[in-house]
């Protein structure tokens, strides 16, 4: 096993492990990569472009920022606009674009809108403002849900009533198949989030092997990584089989952490939610359980039917499906950049878009001198 971060970003490991990936490859495979984290290494390192023509990429819905809906923006705008209301998040969403407006602008106005680094930081500024309310954006997939679990749990503890959570978590598995099932989809092979199986384990994943006859990769981040988990679903689909394999062994156990995933079901409920650019998964999103109601901020603030249609000038819902990629929409670097985006897939840090903006522009010797010759 490699010990250093430097030996995942070793240019001539990846090139051997692009040679062992041609060597084996007799068919042509579409393989999709799930977390946005990946989706960026792949473009800033150029690995696709180290791949047999054969393999073609795809990139998934795997950018929680990208994923939230246009209506739950609206919804954060709306509550940071009120008196008295202290807004917390993340700092990817400020820039995440509402119908007229987002974050950064609402802070701009005098709305007091702050960065925070984790949900507990949110209920110490509700400790030390108790006259006003302070509310989190939670968002993320099941990496993020402990932390905002704990918040939650923790300001229940401490009977705190002035503190509520905007909640959008959404569930890697069920938007797995809701790609498998599309009529469009055209996704063979799977590379799996290893910090979201980290949590996890990565047992969620068997039933759709099974079903689907898919092969499914729990896949890092680094270079070598995903170079490692491209062969590995390669062989997999050359030989005709379809399973899980573990990649991120030095993160990720079958398992996963049973006391984070105990405390995710004691504070939040499976329901079902919308995605942005997608519409509504069954099953696919978190919400807080009925004895945390009390820290609902849609419930709070009395907006838990305001329902907002997405912009159809925007495409993120295909290129979030692997449908479509950055360049094949009209608007891309032009209409749609990071200085004025048309959505959340170009000002994410983990957005598709904004990938493809940042590092396509580089010249392929460019992308590769990236990576570390050893």
């Amino acid at each position: 096993m490699l010990k250093f971060l430097d030996e995942y970003q070793d240019a001539k490991v990846a090139r051997q492990y692009a040679e062992a990936i041609k060597a084996i490859t007799i068919h042509p495979w579409t393989i999709m990569e799930i977390c946005g984290g990946q989706t960026h290494a792949i473009v800033k390192y150029g690995l696709d472009e180290l791949l047999p023509k054969e393999i073609t990429l795809l990139h998934g819905p795997g950018c929680p920022v990208c994923v939230t809906p246009l209506e739950l923006i609206e919804k954060a705008i709306e509550i940071a606009l009120r008196p008295n209301v202290i807004f917390c998040s993340f700092g990817d969403m400020l820039r995440v674009p509402g119908s007229k407006i987002d974050l950064l602008t609402v802070r701009a106005r005098g709305g007091d809108v702050r960065i925070v680094y984790s949900p507990l930081d949110a209920v110490k500024i509700a400790h030390a403002n108790p006259s006003r309310e302070t509310v989190f954006f939670a968002v993320g997939f099941e990496t993020t849900a402990p932390a905002n679990a704990m918040a939650i749990f923790q300001a229940k503890q401490q009977g705190l009533q002035n503190f509520s959570m905007l909640v959008s978590h959404v569930l890697v598995p069920p938007a797995v198949e809701a790609i498998l099932n599309a009529k469009e989809n055209r996704v063979e092979g799977f590379l799996a989030a290893g910090h979201v199986c980290t949590i996890m384990g990565f047992t969620e994943y068997e039933p759709l092997v099974q079903k689907y006859h898919v092969p499914i990769v729990v896949t890092g981040f680094e270079p070598i990584d995903i170079l490692q988990g491209i062969y590995m679903c390669v062989r997999q689909l050359e030989n005709g089989e379809a399973k899980i394999e573990n990649q991120y062994s030095r993160s990720v156990s079958r398992e996963g952490n049973r006391p984070a995933q105990k405390l995710i079901r004691d504070v939040f409920e499976i329901i079902p939610r919308k995605w942005r650019g997608i519409g509504q998964i069954p099953n696919s999103g978190l919400g807080l359980r009925e004895e945390y109601a009390a820290f609902n901020a849609e419930l709070r603030f009395g907006i838990a039917d305001h329902q907002i249609p997405e912009p159809p000038e925007c495409i993120s819902g295909r290129i979030l499906q692997g449908i479509k990629k950055p360049y094949e929409c009209p608007a891309f670097g032009t209409k749609c950049n990071p200085e004025h985006p048309l959505g959340a897939t170009m000002v994410s840090s983990e957005g598709a878009c904004a990938a493809y903006h940042r590092y396509r522009r580089l010249p392929p010797r460019e992308k590769e001198s990236l990576l570390k010759e050893k």
